[in-house]
């Protein structure tokens, strides 16, 4: 069996430890995995792509061209569009923080409020707005962009990560935020490991079903009464935080996930 995973230039530096992993875990599984970077071209002869990046439209070329991906296009269309995702699980009865589509400052009802690019990640091109001059702000440097709005919602700057592979959780892992309200711990935030509850997984589950996804992240900001609201969804998903706080190697599980799937 032969494969590659691709990551853009950028991506395929900082996520060299994982891309070892997979190498590795596949090499012990028979597979020749190699490694993909931007322009670079599959040859026709591979059985899948394991697609790490945020590029929809890449991901459709490669379908087209008749790759097996893990993630489908399709998947990574909704993951990196946060309003498509919000709509999805409002469909799907998952209970989710309210996201409206705006394309002025006049859009917004109340403040505080936070605003987001629909295709932004990592804590990226998010901000918490007290008032309509902070707002404009964000249109000015955003005017480009696709963007939402969201009320500003109390959590003590916590949320849950929860890790997906196919229909199984294999990790959650709940996030702190340190000296702001955006809880990513590549922004500094603390993390510790969580235990999903019984409407969590049926939650998660519902939403990976629908999808018909093969790896993602599923982001839920964690209220004061224990209860959660679907915040967003995270392909590709990063597994720092998960690799930190479980003891298991994630690639051994995708890697054996994808020869089941092929088989």
């Amino acid at each position: 069996m032969k494969g590659y995973v691709y990551y853009s230039e950028q991506e395929a530096l900082r996520n060299r430890l994982f891309i070892d992993d997979l190498i590795k875990e596949a090499t012990q599984a028979a597979i020749d995995l190699k490694l993909l970077i931007g322009q670079e071209r599959p040859n026709r002869n591979a059985d899948f792509i394991l697609f790490r990046d945020r590029n929809p439209e890449l991901a459709i070329a490669f379908e087209q061209e008749g790759f097996r991906l893990f993630n489908r296009a399709e998947v990574n269309h909704i993951a990196n569009d946060k309003l498509k995702a919000f709509q999805l699980a409002t469909l799907l009865g998952v209970p989710a923080v309210p996201s409206k589509s705006i394309r002025e400052v006049h859009g917004i009802d109340t403040y505080p409020c936070i605003l987001k690019t629909v295709d932004g990640h990592g804590g990226q091109e998010v901000v918490l707005c007290s008032s309509e001059a902070q707002a404009s702000a964000f249109f000015k440097q955003f005017h480009n962009k696709h963007i939402i709005v969201q009320p500003y919602i109390e959590s003590g700057a916590c949320d849950v990560r929860v890790f997906m592979i196919g229909e199984e959780v294999v990790g959650a892992v709940k996030r702190t935020g340190k000296d702001s309200f955006k809880s990513n711990y590549t922004l500094g935030g603390s993390i510790e490991k969580y235990p999903l509850a019984s409407r969590q997984l049926q939650d998660v589950q519902t939403i990976a079903r629908a999808l018909k996804s093969d790896y993602i992240g599923i982001d839920f900001i964690l209220l004061p009464d224990g209860e959660w609201l679907f915040n967003e969804i995270e392909d590709p998903v990063g597994a720092r935080s998960l690799y930190t706080t479980h003891d298991f190697s994630v690639a051994r599980k995708l890697i054996r996930y994808v020869k089941e799937r092929l088989s």
